[in-house]
C-alpha cells in the first residue's frame, strides 16, 4: 500500500494453531449459496509445511461437503501467503458442515453482506467509490428502500437510501432528493465503506488508490443534513428507519454544540433504541477542542470518535521580500511560481475601519485588490478575494499547532501564530512589504498520530464517571470522495468540480471506526454493540503527546488497530438492562425508565446509588474524587473469554503512576470455556490532587498473545 493512502486496509495475521481437519459425510447442495471466508489460523510450522499446500487441502476440505457437485464452483480462493484459509460459496448446511471440521476456528459471511447505515448529507451516487464491482446481490435480510428521489438509482453497493423533508421545506432543492451537494456524506461513506478506486487525488495531491475501511460492504444513505444544517426531527427518522431497515453499523458525523440530557439528545435516543436491537452507533466527538470538556458525544452506549494526525502533512511555503521563508498549511493547487505580491495595509487614518484590530473585518476593494491580505481568522479570506485580494495569510488564534490543512482556491496558507507575528512585524517595518505563496507540498509527518488539536475533549461533562472520547482515527488531511456539485473549499464562490477531496476533522475520523466495528462484526456477528465497542478499544494503540490534562481525555483508549480488534481476548460485555440500571443509578426516574426502556424495566427503585454509576461494566475506569483529601475507591469488572484457544490464563499488570496506587483482586483470572465470565474489582487509591486535575493509568490483561488495555483515570473536581 502506498505510504500515505487516507483509509485503514486491514491484513489477518493471526497466530492460532493449525491441525487436520475432520472427515465426515459428503452432503448435497440443498438451497441458496453465500459467500463464506473459513479462517484456519496460522499456517503450518515451517518443519510441518514441507508436504503441505493450502489450496490442496482446502479443495478436499469441500469435496467432503459438495458431494457430486463440482468442488471448482465452490471454492473461490486460498489464503496461503500469511495464515490459513478460504472463501466458498456454500450453502448454509454445508456452512454448517465446515464449521464442524478439525482446525476450522471460524465460518462467516463475506463482508459484502454487511451494511453500514450512513446519517448524514446524502450521498453522490455515481463516484467511482460507490460502484457494485465485485460487489455480490443485495442480502435477504435487507428490509429498506431505495427512495433518493428523481434522478437517483441504487445498486448492489448502495442499497439503501432515503430522504427527510419537512413540509415547509419541500420547495428547496437539497430536500427533495438524497443527493449530496454539499459533499460531506459522500466523503464520510466513502471513507467508511467505499469500493476501491486506483489513482484518486485531489489536483494530484495523495494521489493513490482509494478504498474505504471495509470496501465490500454495503452502504445505506439516510440524509438528514441541508444547506440549512441537520434537523434533529429528521435525524430522529433516520435512525428509526436504519434501524427497521436492518442495518449493521450507524456511522453519524454530526451532532450538537454541546452534550445535552440523553432524554433531549436525538442521536442519543436513537442510538439508544439502536443498541437495544443489536447496532452500534458510531460518532464523532465534536471539533470544539482543544478546551476541556468541549466533547458533545457522550452517552456511554455510543462509540465516540477523536481525530489524529496521519504521517501525511500538507505544507505550504510563503516567501518574504526580505527573503525570509516562513512555512504554514493548506490544500493549495494553484500553480505558482513564488511571484510576490504587495501585502495590504489598512490606513491607520481610515475612519471607517476604527475600533477593528484585524484588516479583515474591514475589507474594502480600494485597500486590498491586487495585493496579499493577513487574516486573523481561517473562514476570512473568501471575503478578502471577493474584495479583489490575490491570496490571503490567515492564522488560527485557537490552533497554534497548525495541524491540519484547508483546501484553498487562490494562493493561500495558514500559520501558526508565531510565524504570523512574524510577517506582521515585517509589514509594519516597511512600507513596501511584499510576499510570494507556492503551492503546496506533502511532507512526512514522523510525530504522528498524534490528537488533532481541533478534537473536542473530556472528561464527559454529562456523567463524568464514562471515559469520553473512547477512541481515535485518523482525521486530518483524508482524501475521499466528493461530491462534483459540491465547492471543494466549501466556498460558494469556489466553482471547480472534483471527485475526491482532502478534509479534516472528527466528521473524518468517525466514518474509520464505523468501517472497524464493521470488520470486527463480520467475524464475530453474534457479539453485541458493547462487545463490538470493547474490542476495539481494548485493542487501540498508544498516541503521541497530548493537549489535556491527561491524554485520555484526548484521545481515548487509542488510536484503533483493526486486526486487533477481530481477536481481542476478552471483553467487557454491557447489556440492555446494564444501561437502564446504570442511568437509573446516575438519578433517571424509574417510572421515566420503564417507558424509556419498556421490557427493560430498571432494579433500582426508590434510592438512587449515583456511586454505583463507575460499575457499569465499561472498558475503561474513571473516578472522582474530592481535592486534597484521601482516597480509596472500588470498581467493579467482568471479562469475557472471546479467545482461541479457551483454556486461558491472564495476569493483570498496572502501569505505574506514583500519584496513585492500583490493586486488582484476583490479579489472574483462569478461563476454561468460550463465553465464561470472570470478575473482579480494581481499588484505586491516593489523595492529596488539586481540583481540575486529573491522573491516568491502565490495566493490561494478558494471556501471553492477548493484550487487553483498560485506560484508569481519576477526576479531581
Amino acid at each position: 500500500m502506498a505510504k500515505h493512502n487516507f483509509l485503514l486496509i486491514f491484513l489477518l495475521s493471526f497466530a492460532l494453531a493449525h491441525t487436520n481437519p475432520f472427515f465426515c459425510e459428503a452432503s448435497n447442495d440443498d438451497g441458496d449459496h453465500k459467500l463464506y471466508i473459513v479462517y484456519m489460523g496460522s499456517l503450518p510450522v515451517q518443519r510441518d509445511s514441507s508436504n503441505y499446500s493450502p489450496t490442496s487441502h482446502h479443495v478436499s476440505m469441500l469435496q467432503q461437503v459438495v458431494g457430486g457437485s463440482d468442488v471448482t464452483k465452490h471454492h473461490v480462493r486460498s489464503y496461503k501467503r500469511s495464515f490459513n484459509g478460504f472463501a466458498a460459496r456454500l450453502s448454509e448446511k454445508q456452512k454448517e458442515m465446515i464449521v464442524g471440521m478439525d482446525g476450522v476456528v471460524s465460518v462467516f459471511k463475506n463482508e459484502s453482506d454487511l451494511v453500514i447505515g450512513v446519517i448524514d448529507s446524502g450521498i453522490w451516487p455515481e463516484s467511482n467509490s460507490f460502484t457494485d464491482h465485485g460487489v455480490s446481490h443485495i442480502p435477504a435480510k435487507w428490509k429498506g428502500h431505495c427512495k433518493g428521489g428523481a434522478n437517483f438509482t441504487c445498486n448492489n453497493k448502495i442499497i439503501g437510501a432515503r430522504f427527510y423533508s419537512l413540509p415547509q421545506d419541500a420547495t428547496a432543492n437539497d430536500h427533495n432528493t438524497i443527493r449530496d451537494i454539499n459533499g460531506h456524506g459522500t466523503h464520510t461513506s466513502s471513507t467508511a465503506a467505499g469500493n476501491t478506486v486506483i489513482g484518486a487525488s485531489f489536483y494530484g495531491f495523495a494521489q493513490g488508490t482509494a478504498r474505504g475501511a471495509v470496501p465490500s460492504a454495503r452502504i445505506a444513505a439516510y440524509k438528514v443534513c441541508f444547506n440549512d444544517g441537520c434537523d434533529e426531527a429528521s435525524t430522529l427518522a433516520a435512525f428509526d428507519d436504519a434501524i427497521a431497515d436492518g442495518v449493521d453499523i450507524i456511522s453519524i458525523s454530526i451532532g450538537t454544540d454541546k452534550a445535552y440530557d440523553f432524554t433531549s439528545d436525538t442521536i442519543a435516543i436513537g442510538s439508544f433504541h439502536a443498541m437495544e436491537r443489536g447496532i452500534l452507533t458510531v460518532q464523532s466527538a465534536g471539533n470544539s477542542g482543544p478546551a476541556s470538556g468541549s466533547i458533545m458525544s457522550v452517552a456511554p452506549w455510543l462509540l465516540t470518535v477523536a481525530a489524529s494526525t496521519i504521517d501525511r502533512q500538507f505544507i505550504d511555503k510563503v516567501i518574504l521580500g526580505n527573503g525570509k521563508t516562513l512555512i504554514g498549511r493548506s490544500v493549495n493547487a494553484v500553480v505558482s511560481n513564488g511571484t510576490k505580491f504587495p501585502i495590504a495595509k489598512r490606513n491607520a487614518n481610515d475612519e471607517r475601519c476604527r475600533g477593528y484590530s484585524d484588516l479583515c473585518q474591514c475589507l474594502r476593494s480600494e485597500i486590498v485588490k491586487g495585493k496579499l491580505v493577513l487574516c486573523e481568522g481561517l473562514l476570512k479570506d473568501e471575503a478578502a478575494y471577493e474584495k479583489g485580494a490575490i491570496g490571503s495569510i490567515t492564522t488560527d488564534l485557537g490552533n497554534p499547532d497548525n495541524d491540519c490543512s484547508k483546501v484553498t482556491y487562490f494562493p493561500s496558507l495558514n500559520l501558526n501564530p508565531k510565524d504570523y507575528a512574524i510577517i506582521q512585524d515585517y509589514t509594519n517595518s516597511t512600507n513596501n512589504s511584499e510576499a510570494g505563496i507556492l503551492n503546496s507540498e506533502t511532507f512526512e509527518d514522523h510525530s504522528a498520530p498524534k490528537v488533532a488539536s481541533f478534537s473536542s475533549r473530556g472528561p464527559n461533562p454529562l456523567i463524568s464517571e464514562i471515559m469520553k472520547p473512547d477512541v481515535s482515527a485518523p482525521g486530518v488531511d483524508i482524501l475521499a470522495a466528493w461530491s462534483p456539485i459540491a465547492s471543494p473549499s466549501l466556498y460558494s464562490s469556489d466553482k471547480r468540480k472534483v471527485n475526491y477531496n482532502v478534509l479534516y476533522g472528527t466528521s473524518m475520523a468517525c466514518p474509520h471506526v464505523s468501517g472497524v466495528a464493521a470488520y470486527v462484526k463480520s467475524f464475530h456477528p453474534d457479539w453485541s454493540p458493547a462487545a463490538i465497542k470493547s474490542a476495539i478499544m481494548t485493542t487501540a494503540e498508544p498516541l503521541n503527546g497530548n493537549y489535556n490534562m491527561t491524554g485520555e481525555f484526548s484521545y481515548g483508549a487509542g488510536n484503533v488497530n483493526p486486526v486487533k480488534a477481530t481477536d481481542p481476548g476478552l471483553v467487557y460485555d454491557i447489556s440492555m438492562k446494564d444501561y437502564v440500571n446504570m442511568l437509573c443509578n446516575y438519578g433517571y426516574s424509574a417510572k421515566k425508565l420503564k417507558i424509556i426502556a419498556g421490557a427493560h424495566s430498571p432494579s433500582c427503585y426508590g434510592e438512587h446509588h449515583r456511586s454505583w454509576v463507575k460499575d457499569l461494566n465499561y472498558p475503561a475506569i474513571t473516578v472522582n474524587v474530592k481535592p486534597l483529601e484521601p482516597y480509596i475507591i472500588k470498581v467493579n469488572r467482568t471479562v469475557t473469554n472471546v479467545g482461541f484457544p479457551h483454556n486461558l490464563t491472564y495476569k493483570a499488570t498496572v502501569l505505574p503512576n506514583l500519584k496513585m496506587n492500583i490493586t486488582v483482586e484476583p490479579e489472574v483470572l483462569r478461563f476454561e470455556s468460550l463465553h465464561e465470565k470472570k470478575y473482579f474489582i480494581v481499588t484505586v487509591s491516593g489523595g492529596g490532587l488539586r481540583i481540575g486535575s486529573a491522573i491516568s493509568s491502565s490495566l493490561v490483561r494478558s494471556d501471553g498473545k492477548h493484550y487487553v488495555k483498560s485506560p484508569i483515570t481519576v477526576l479531581v473536581s
